[in-house]
């Protein structure tokens, strides 16, 4: 049997423990740059850094002028019948939700056929006077 010495034998384990942790370094090193390759692939490609709100909707079927028409004119019904209600209170007027009812409202306001007042959930419809309407 050998003798061997004590120094000589604690540099080799070092060597060898350095030459592992050197081995696993690499491997989570490769294992990083492949998982960062694979997320930067999987994302959205965008311009200004984020997603935006109306990349992540779905959009649904459009509605018909008509329809958006006809719901317009129950919706302003709604408001001649209850002056300074809320979207909510109205949208069970007129059998809709409130959130289908956001485009009628829009077109009835650019019309001029009714003001809103407040903001969100605060909001509060009136109609307009019509100018022909003042005079009769």
């Amino acid at each position: 049997m050998h003798t061997t010495n004590i120094g000589v034998l604690e540099s080799q384990i070092e060597e060898l423990v350095r030459a592992h942790v050197a081995a696993i370094q690499r491997a989570a090193a490769a294992a990083v740059e492949r998982g960062c390759r694979q997320v930067s692939s999987a994302r959205p490609k965008v311009r200004s850094g984020t997603v935006s709100a109306a990349s992540k909707r779905v959009a649904g079927p459009r509605r018909a002028a008509a329809e958006l028409a006809a719901l317009a004119e129950r919706l302003y019904e709604a408001i001649r019948a209850n002056p300074g209600a809320a979207m909510s209170a109205l949208a069970a007027h007129v059998g809709a939700t409130p959130r289908e009812l956001n485009q009628p409202a829009k077109h009835l306001r650019e019309a001029g056929r009714v003001r809103s007042v407040g903001k969100r959930s605060a909001t509060r419809y009136f109609p307009m006077v019509s100018k022909a309407g003042a005079r009769s």
